[in-house]
């Protein structure tokens, strides 16, 4: 069964009358003429059809726990609708578990990760009410223990490992690979464990993480992992009896940037990953009490874009033509970073034929900021509205002020109705924390 991360467009894009693209209802020149561009714009459809997808393809196992990892977009807002669609939170810092708990979020309901969680952190996260964390490294492991014990908790920890699974994506997003910064190597385990045994008394050990990558078209590799999780519970029950209750299979699935991508569905992987519980359950004598899963680019990538407003134009002599949008490297940096591909229309004349062969450059005193490379578009004017698709994840996460340029505005559309979830930046907000010496005055 097809989900909404196998479109390249939100689920509710369509042209309208005016000839315009359309998304949740709201024309996407009149979004760009109300709130400025660049502008990120949610689709709260195609959100939801992807969370409603991952609940009805795990149905069976109702001991399945869905966590929006919410590096890819987080908001108070997103933080909402994922509590109303019944997610928890995967958290990897102070800033997203204060954003989470600021916004009412059930904080039970939510998970630690990361790789250098400090001191400070921690103890945030135990006096917020956070109840797992997934431990990372040794240092982690004392840190945590250390900060339990000054709360007088004994706090819940997943032992995050690096399974060996090496997925075929960009080299910085896999991380289930042995060389990776992420996770326990399976040689050190037992050293953890013996000391979690015989020394972090505030520390209960209730199962393993692993994460095998992101943007994964592979199903393969989620059978592979549940054997490596079940086969290492085994081992580690027949070792030091312990019996592991919960495992973390990570999120990973990925999404339709261009149409040369061909990623498969929520149903694949649910598949993929039940029939593998019901193998290695029975083969290693394993029950799981909780399994998470954790979504994030998959849930919120398809349902988001960026609309810019094109500016200058140029003609290299027996080259490229550049046509400069009014954003680029800081509100999405995935171009530069993994050279991302992106699918690029004219939202004020998508039915135009594609005439020219164009670069789409950013603002930014940057030789590297370039949004999209050599695609064949409708001849581009001045004020023309430039749509990136695919843009919900990573896009405002990764955002900067380089050039102290402002980041922009985020609204969430639906049935015709647009709303503001992140006020555009001001020059004001930008210099707030700027201070000048005395000694300068």
């Amino acid at each position: 069964m097809k989900t909404a991360n196998q479109d390249i467009r939100p689920i509710t894009t369509k042209i309208n009358e005016k000839g315009n693209i359309e998304i949740g209802g709201c024309d996407l020149t009149e979004l760009a003429a109300k709130y400025g561009t660049p502008l990120y714009v949610f689709d709260e459809e195609t959100i939801k059809s992807m969370t409603s997808s991952y609940k009805d393809a795990f149905k069976q196992y109702p001991n399945i726990s869905m966590m929006f990892a919410a590096k890819a977009f987080m908001t108070k807002a997103i933080c909402r609708i994922m509590a109303r669609e019944g997610f928890g939170l995967d958290l990897c810092s102070a800033g997203e578990i204060y954003t989470a708990k600021s916004s009412g979020f059930d904080m039970k309901k939510t998970l630690f990760n990361g790789n250098n969680k400090s001191y400070e952190d921690l103890v945030y996260a135990l006096e917020c009410g956070m109840e797992t964390i997934s431990v990372d490294n040794f240092y982690e492991l004392e840190e945590l223990n250390r900060a339990a014990k000054s709360k007088n908790k004994t706090i819940k920890i997943l032992l995050r490992i690096t399974p060996g699974i090496e997925c075929h994506t960009h080299e910085y997003i896999q991380t289930g690979h042995l060389d990776s910064k992420f996770g326990f190597d399976l040689t050190q385990t037992d050293e953890a464990i013996q000391l979690i045994k015989s020394t972090y008394k505030n520390i209960n050990l209730a199962g393993l993480h692993a994460h095998i990558g992101s943007q994964i078209f592979e199903k393969q590799v989620y059978y592979d992992e549940v054997e490596v999780l079940f086969k290492e519970i085994k081992r580690i029950k027949d070792r030091h009896n312990i019996e592991l209750t919960e495992i973390n299979l990570g999120g990973g699935l990925g999404i339709k940037y261009t149409e040369k991508d061909k990623p498969i569905s929520v149903y694949d992987i649910a598949d993929t990953i039940t029939k593998a519980i019901e193998v290695y359950s029975k083969e290693y004598n394993v029950s799981l009490n909780k399994i998470y899963i954790e979504p994030g680019r998959s849930i919120i990538g398809t349902a988001g874009i960026t609309i810019y407003k094109a500016g200058s134009s140029k003609q290299v002599p027996k080259g490229r033509k550049y046509v400069a949008a009014d954003g680029g490297m800081s509100d999405n940096a995935r171009p530069s970073l993994y050279q991302a591909e992106y699918t690029v229309e004219i939202a004020n004349k998508p039915k135009a034929e594609n005439t020219e062969k164009v670069t789409i450059a950013g603002k930014h005193c940057e030789s590297g900021d370039i949004l999209a490379k050599d695609i064949m578009l409708p001849k581009i004017e001045p004020n023309d509205i430039i749509c990136l698709h695919t843009t919900g994840a990573y896009g405002y996460s990764m955002s900067s002020n380089y050039n102290r340029v402002l980041k922009p505005a985020a609204v969430l559309v639906n049935n015709g109705k647009s709303d503001i979830i992140i006020n555009r930046q001001t020059f004001e907000q930008l210099c707030e924390s700027d201070n000048i010496p005395d000694r300068l005055n």
